[in-house]
């Protein structure tokens, strides 16, 4: 299994909709999608990891039509910018996947186009699934091909002529190489053929052992995809369906089976980390899934306290609203403004943000095993354990508190880490809980050596580990992943790093704490904080915290003093 999978955090952005791009490709080049960067600071206060980017790649429209597999669409950028992009994420302890659309490409897609302009003389007529010149297509072409799903607008590949394996593994090399990506997410993956995904796999893998394959699977046994030979991981939509369904029908014996079914002991996808999601660019969000807003901490509860990664869909944490019509997805992939009006900061942040710190902070969260303890139409509690964890999550759709008896063993006190630090007594493996109404408790099962106090200090002042970036930005190095260290030679500091306020290039403001040396490599850091939001205390080394960074051909600071206050 890929490690570091278990305890990411994703983030899922469909760019083009995030950008407000054209409709349709106008063939100008706007770097649109260079404003992910602004998002960091936002990313981290949630304690986002890892980013699935859906695509990115040429196409005439929704880039599911892709026109060429080597370039990023002109709309939003150019390679050398979304490289850029990708180093700055990377720089900032966060992970890149990217969507791999290969069971279909547009109809401007360059092979189909010289089909097109030499019919039968074209040495791509077997690029293409079923493709014969024994009538018209619906678009009147003198030859007929197969449509992904009976979309015509898609043309189907034939994934069984080497040529096409060929060039689509060329162009996950350049993707690896020149983005430094960390995993695919497989369009469509239950339309692809099988062997596709045993080659793919074998390139990546040789590449990267931790690189991470993702295929999208709406419905069938997981495992048939999932396994040695071909991906890592699927889309968990059972769950997905299972999460919203058990609320809006105040019954969580829905969501309780699937998850009992999925992994618990005897679970037939126990071994497996799946993808789970609340929504995403496909389905209508989950602030107009649900019929009571109440339950959107709930729902978020679960999903991230349940076996697998958990994903939040661009937009999602401030409850925006979306569903789609038969016409169109536009109100799934809205372009958002980071400081625009009608996003409110809601409760809903910092709580996907305490539950991120929850993750990172137990193990048993990330990997542990899953039982359920009661299960009740309107309460729900199950717990996530190792041999030396055991975490409890108790859930309430009631709008009253409830008070609930069970059975548990391993410990005497339960210490609530999610809403206020309550400690339950456990006396002959017994236990009675207060769960708030429509809330939720994550408690920790102890023998009275849990330190609350020092838990939130250590949440709290979390401190990334120093990632090491060339000086010319190019290569970015993570602590956490040293098969892609590179040597490059280290940039000369010629400015002189003052204690003080500075402002970054994204127009935040900043205030250094001290200065410091990682204890492995001695290079020298920078501490400083935020100084909004929550005031997260960042670490960075010196070279790049007082280095330049370049802007649209233009070199500026990345961080320019202001004062001393």
């Amino acid at each position: 299994m890929t490690q570091w999978i278990n305890e990411s955090v994703f983030y899922h952005i469909y760019p083009l909709g995030f950008c407000g791009c054209p409709e349709y490709n106008d063939g100008k080049i706007e770097y649109r999608l260079n404003k992910v960067i602004d998002w960091i600071p936002h990313l981290k206060e949630m304690g986002i990891n890892a980013v699935y980017f859906g695509p990115v790649f040429q196409s005439k429209k929704h880039g599911y039509d892709t026109s060429d597999y080597y370039n990023i669409d002109c709309r939003l950028g150019d390679n050398a910018s979304f490289k850029k992009i990708c180093e700055e994420l990377h720089a900032n302890g966060i992970r890149i996947v990217l969507d791999g659309v290969f069971n279909h490409v547009g109809r401007d897609f360059w092979a189909f186009r010289d089909v097109q302009n030499y019919g039968q003389n074209s040495q791509y007529c077997g690029w293409f699934q079923n493709l014969n010149f024994g009538g018209h297509s619906p678009y009147n072409d003198p030859f007929w091909y197969e449509g992904w799903s009976g979309h015509y607008d898609l043309v189907k590949l034939n994934l069984y002529n080497q040529a096409v394996v060929d060039h689509l593994i060329g162009a996950v090399e350049m993707w690896i190489n020149e983005f430094k990506i960390d995993g695919i997410r497989l369009d469509a993956a239950d339309c692809i053929e099988p062997n596709f995904f045993k080659t793919l796999r074998r390139f990546c893998k040789s590449k990267n052992p931790n690189f991470w394959l993702m295929g999208e699977i709406i419905h069938g046994d997981y495992n048939r995809w999932a396994n040695p030979e071909m991906m890592d991981s699927v889309t968990n939509y059972e769950c997905y369906k299972g999460i919203y369904s058990s609320h809006n029908d105040r019954n969580y014996f829905e969501i309780a089976h699937s998850l009992q079914r999925q992994f618990a002991n005897g679970g037939i996808y126990q071994n497996l980390c799946l993808y789970n999601f609340l929504d995403n660019h496909d389905v209508n969000r989950i602030a107009s899934t649900l019929r009571n807003r109440n339950h959107l901490k709930n729902v978020h509860t679960v999903l991230f306290t349940m076996p697998g990664v958990p994903s939040i869909y661009y937009g999602s944490e401030w409850a925006i609203e979306g569903t789609r019509t038969r016409e169109s997805d536009s109100m799934l992939r809205p372009c958002l403004n980071l400081n625009a009006p009608g996003l409110k900061n809601t409760d809903l942040i910092p709580h996907i943000g305490k539950l991120s710190a929850l993750r990172k902070h137990f193990p048993a969260l990330c990997s542990g095993k899953y039982e359920n303890v009661v299960i009740r139409n309107e309460q729900l509690i199950y717990k996530r354990f190792t041999d030396n964890q055991t975490i409890v999550i108790a859930l309430n759709l009631n709008d009253s508190e409830y008070w609930l008896d069970f059975n548990i063993r391993g410990g005497c006190v339960l210490t609530d880490v999610l809403v206020d630090g309550s400690e339950y007594r456990v006396e002959n493996n017994h236990a009675n809980v207060m769960i708030p109404a429509n809330g939720a408790r994550v408690m920790i099962l102890h023998n009275g050596d849990f330190n609350y106090s020092k838990f939130i200090s250590d949440i709290e002042n979390t401190v990334p580990k120093p990632i090491a970036v060339s000086s010319d930005e190019s290569e970015i190095i993570s602590a956490a992943d040293r098969e892609n260290v590179f040597s490059q030679p280290q940039q000369t500091i010629k400015r002189q790093l003052k204690y003080g306020k500075y402002r970054c290039y994204t127009g935040r403001d900043y205030a250094v704490l001290a200065a410091a040396k990682d204890y492995d490599s001695e290079e020298k850091v920078v501490i400083y904080k935020e100084l909004f939001d929550n005031g997260t205390i960042l670490v960075c080394p010196e070279k790049v915290f007082l280095g330049d960074i370049e802007i649209d051909g233009n070199k500026i600071k990345r961080f320019e003093y202001i004062d001393n206050d």
